[in-house]
């Protein structure tokens, strides 16, 4: 099976360990909390940097 889809076989191991006892629509929820975790992530940094720059902007004001 790992040949057929050009994937190692200590990946199919590793999937099967990690996901082994997920159901479909377990496995469809995860995917989802991922792509919003990192959605969050991407927001969160974007803020810092805001943040970052009007602090500089700030300190030369002073």
């Amino acid at each position: 099976m790992a040949k057929r889809h050009g994937v190692s076989e200590q990946t199919i191991y590793t999937w099967r360990k990690r996901f082994g006892e997920l159901r479909t629509e377990d496995v469809r929820r995860l995917r989802q909390l991922e792509t919003e975790n990192a959605r969050l992530k991407k927001l969160v940094a974007e803020r810092d940097l805001e943040i970052e720059v009007m602090r500089e902007v700030a300190a030369k004001n002073w």
